[in-house]
């Protein structure tokens, strides 16, 4: 192992992953190109919870997510009943430096102006639509426009449908499985006066989460049904309003109100992904959801592609030799990434009423555990927001 190796690297993909990676690696002497598809950066999105595991990252790169109000200081998690919105348990938010509520496009906005100033190039309309590793490890991209990249190194931040992924992988490439699951997803207007804390109505066989952004002025929603079949996976399959509306037609009043200001609503389906073994193949490595899917259950899916940015960066600057670099980063990463896929997947049911629970019942249990042993439920994942990544020696 050696000191302050520096390379050129290119990055697969703009997204949360790929920009702080860049980030980490630039602040450490690398150059460092990220390839994007899309005409601008930008991000569609929603919401998305920064909790304390991964504000340690954005802390250690120097990066501000609450500057110019782009994120807002959660208070609590607060369970609530579907039909009547009654309070039934408040879940206090303790954790240092605690957990941010933050529009998906501000953390976008917010990564790329960083990335720029510390000269990260960042190609805009390069749509690779094949990656294919040679006998030497090195990887060949091929353009939709019909050029070849050949980069000394390459970083998979390309998320859910992962070219990166194929390549390392090949045929060792498990398939997902669907949960049992969709969600819609979809932004109305807010108000400044709303609590800063995520709310969760707890109904039979779905529920709904919703918080505050960008200081009350958007609210997020995520709504979770049960449903025997789906196909696709993906963000971005657009809805009709009128059927979350529908499906959620017996919650609490202030849900129905939210829903029904709905203009843009996206579904869907929830599939489980096998973490696998190998995260690399030669020169290139996998990172974020390219790698890890995971269920949003724990809101951990951009956390974990802070933590895999920092671990990456340090692992590529401090081993000469690269595979063993990466071979060091997947060591690092793969039982704690397991275990929170493996969390959130357990996570899936919880605040679903299931058959046989009266309302009744779960909400005594509710209550009574709120009363005697309010910390609990959050206490048993100390293990998941007390990691500090950057302090972890690689």
């Amino acid at each position: 192992m050696a000191q302050s190796v520096k390379r050129e690297i290119t990055v697969l993909g703009a997204g949360v992953a790929g920009l702080t990676v860049a980030i980490a690696l630039a602040r450490r002497g690398h150059s460092v190109i990220v390839l994007e598809r899309a005409e601008e950066i930008r991000e569609v999105g929603a919401g998305l919870q920064i909790s304390a595991n991964g504000k340690r990252v954005l802390d250690a790169l120097g990066l501000d997510p609450d500057a110019a109000g782009r994120a807002t200081l959660s208070q609590a998690v607060v369970l609530r009943d579907h039909q009547d919105g009654k309070e039934l348990a408040r879940l206090s938010l303790s954790h240092d430096p605690g957990m941010r509520l933050m529009h998906r496009a501000d953390l976008i906005e917010l990564l790329a102006e960083n990335a720029r100033a510390l000269g990260v190039q960042i190609r805009l309309l390069h749509h690779v639509d094949h990656i294919e590793i040679g006998e030497t490890g090195k990887p060949s991209l091929r353009l939709k426009t019909g050029g070849v990249l050949r980069p000394e190194v390459l970083i998979g931040a390309d998320g859910l449908r992962s070219l990166a992924r194929r390549a390392v992988l090949g045929k060792g490439a498990s398939d997902p499985s669907f949960t049992g699951q969709v969600a819609w997803r979809t932004l109305v207007p807010g108000r400044k006066d709303d609590p800063a804390e995520a709310t969760v109505y707890m109904g039979p066989r779905k529920h709904l989460v919703s918080y505050p952004l960008r200081g009350g002025k958007l609210r997020n929603i995520v709504a979770v049904e049960e449903r025997r079949g789906w196909t696709e996976e993906g963000w971005n399959h657009p809805d009709d309003p009128t059927r979350v509306q529908r499906t959620f037609s017996g919650f609490a009043p202030e849900v129905r109100g939210w829903l029904g200001d709905a203009r843009e609503v996206y579904l869907w389906g929830l599939f489980r992904h096998e973490v696998p073994k190998t995260w690399f193949r030669g020169s290139v490595v996998m990172m974020g959801d390219a790698v890890h899917p995971t269920l949003p259950f724990l809101a951990q899916g951009a956390n974990m592609a802070l933590e895999d940015a920092w671990v990456l960066a340090e692992c590529i600057t401090r081993f000469r030799d690269l595979e063993a670099g990466f071979a060091r980063y997947q060591e690092l990463r793969y039982d704690r990434t397991r275990k929170i896929v493996g969390a959130a997947d357990t996570n899936a049911w919880v605040y679903h009423l299931s058959p046989g629970l009266t309302r009744s019942v779960v909400h005594m249990g509710l209550k009574l555990g709120n009363r005697f042993a309010p910390d609990q439920a959050l206490k048993r994942f100390d293990w998941l927001y007390d990691e500090d990544v950057t302090a972890t020696p690689v």
